[in-house]
């Protein structure tokens, strides 16, 4: 599928974004990422410490840009599909914690 493709559900687009991060090391910085994601929200949420909101893009973001342009070689697919791309990172988390995908 290319760049533009149109997913009429997540269930369509999950296989792409897997297909999007074939590289180990690209999927172990968006684990790093997303633990780090839920560790700032609920240390934020938690502590009352509401500024440290701003970090959580920068850390989600910041270790899967680095894979995909560093070990993928490809685009993120946050630019052409944001929410979906979202969910994708959550459900890859989840697939990486239940041992249906490697690390």
């Amino acid at each position: 599928m290319t760049r533009t493709a149109q997913f009429r559900s997540f269930a369509e687009f999950y296989p792409y974004y897997l297909g999007e991060h074939s590289n180990p090391t690209c999927r172990r910085l968006h684990f790093v990422g997303t633990s780090l994601v839920i560790a700032l929200l609920a240390y934020s949420i938690g502590s009352g410490k509401w500024l440290l909101l701003l970090a959580v893009p920068l850390a989600g973001y910041g270790f899967a840009w680095a894979g995909h342009f560093f070990f993928e070689k490809n685009r993120p697919a946050t630019f052409s599909h944001p929410w979906y791309s979202l969910v994708g990172d959550f459900a890859m988390f989840r697939d990486i914690l239940l041992g249906r995908l490697s690390l």
